[in-house]
């Protein structure tokens, strides 16, 4: 199965349900083919927005999104982010030499 991270203007077109344009969004997080995974950070650049506006159904939306993935890369993402941050002070500090 092809793993597949959704950006976050597919996730807001299918939300806020309109037009043609929203037809092909939801088509594609229909589709069964591909296993989609998310982070935080993709639940950080829909979420807040849909909170502050009190738009109830768009943020019903996203949490039954979140809620049916399989894979979430958060952890992964923190992994690297804490490696590159030790590699980055290692650099500084001549511990790798």
């Amino acid at each position: 199965m092809i793993r597949t991270f959704i950006d976050s203007g597919v996730l807001i077109v299918a939300a806020r349900g309109e037009g043609a344009i929203a037809e092909r969004a939801l088509a594609i997080l229909e589709d069964s083919n591909p296993e989609f995974v998310s982070s935080i950070f993709l639940k950080l650049e829909v979420l807040p927005k849909a909170i502050y506006k009190n738009k109830t159904s768009e943020i019903k939306f996203y949490e039954e999104y979140f809620n049916e993935l399989t894979v979430d890369i958060t952890e992964l993402t923190m992994a690297v982010l804490d490696a590159k941050s030790y590699l980055d002070t290692a650099i500084f500090t001549d511990e790798l030499l």
